[in-house]
């Protein structure tokens, strides 16, 4: 198998892919990205928590047009992670409204996104539905 990296910095790779945020340890806000301090509480100390890898569709679009190259339709949503909410593709089912419900339970799964001429294959994550 080929070398393999995270796409983000916050996708774990391995046996069992996962999310890891950054949480504040005054309020529990979550943030993906890195922070001197909360938004929600202007906390300024975080400690880094998993995502759980399941979690319930909020909210979804189905995305008609996209840059070239980006093949079209796709389903681009909101997952609720266990109160962490994460954006990310619905993928491995239809991308119609018959298909994608609110509520439909999810479970994380990685993406190939490309590789390199050295055969290094870059990483993302998705969502597809758990039944």
């Amino acid at each position: 198998m080929s070398k393999q990296i995270p796409l983000v910095d916050y996708l774990v790779l391995g046996p069992d892919p996962h999310l890891v945020a950054h949480e504040c340890t005054e309020c529990g806000a979550r943030y993906f990205d890195r922070r001197n301090a909360c938004a929600s509480c202007e906390g300024e100390s975080f400690r880094e928590v998993d995502v759980p890898t399941e979690g319930e569709l909020r909210a979804f679009t189905i995305v008609s047009f996209a840059a070239p190259g980006v093949p079209v339709p796709f389903v681009a949503g909101t997952i609720d992670c266990g109160g962490t909410t994460v954006r990310g593709n619905v993928v491995n089912t239809a991308p119609d409204a018959e298909h994608v419900q609110l509520g439909m339970k999810v479970r994380l799964t990685t993406v190939p996104v490309g590789s390199d001429s050295e055969g290094t294959e870059a990483v993302g994550f998705a969502f597809e539905p758990t039944g």
